[in-house]
Formats: structure tokens, C-alpha cells, sequence
């Protein structure tokens, strides 16, 4: 077998074995908990930027603790908060001034 050949099925193996351990961490107790802490991230601080009126950087003391671990960005135009657990989930809530800040739907 050529050289070529054994790293080309090297690589196909550590891109299966890398995809089967994301799968894994995303659908295990940790990730389920990735999942909570982003949707709770983009529904909390939606509401204190839209609806409280303060800005990003005061939102973030909101957080409770254990929440370091997700990141966010703000959408002024869109008045909508991403957070996102890198690599495993994301979640989007928008204000509407009928409803506030909701989720999107995934």
C-alpha cells in the first residue's frame, strides 16, 4: 500500500472518530446542559438589553454561576441575542414588542 493511501485513511479515521465524539459530548448530560445555559444566556440578556434597556456589558452580570463558558453577540438592528456553547449548540432569542424576548425556534 502507498504512503498516500495510509495517511488518506489516517485522516478518513480521525474524521470519524472525531465526528463520533462530538455526537456523543452533544448528546450527552454535559451538552444537554450546553443546550440549557445558551438558551437561558440568549433569553435573559435579550430581555435585560430590550426590554431593561441597559447595555450588553451590564447584562453579562447577570449570569449565574457557571455560565462563563457561553459566549454571545448582540444584533441592535435585529434586537437579537445569540449565545452559543462553541462547537455543540446556539440558541437566538429576538424582542418583539408584542411578546418581549423569545426563543427562535431551531
Amino acid at each position: 500500500m502507498k504512503a498516500r493511501n495510509v495517511w488518506l485513511i489516517a485522516l478518513a479515521l480521525l474524521a470519524m472518530v472525531a465526528t463520533g465524539g462530538w455526537f456523543a459530548l452533544r448528546h450527552s448530560a454535559l451538552g444537554r446542559r450546553a443546550d440549557v445555559a445558551s438558551g437561558y444566556v440568549a433569553h435573559v440578556v435579550c430581555s435585560c438589553r430590550y426590554v431593561g434597556n441597559r447595555d450588553l456589558k451590564s447584562c453579562a452580570t447577570d449570569f449565574e454561576p457557571g455560565m462563563e463558558i457561553v459566549k454571545m453577540s448582540d444584533d441592535p438592528a435585529a434586537k437579537r441575542i445569540t449565545a452559543w456553547v462553541p462547537y455543540l449548540v446556539q440558541h437566538t432569542a429576538t424582542y418583539t414588542p408584542e411578546y418581549g424576548c423569545s426563543l427562535d425556534a431551531k
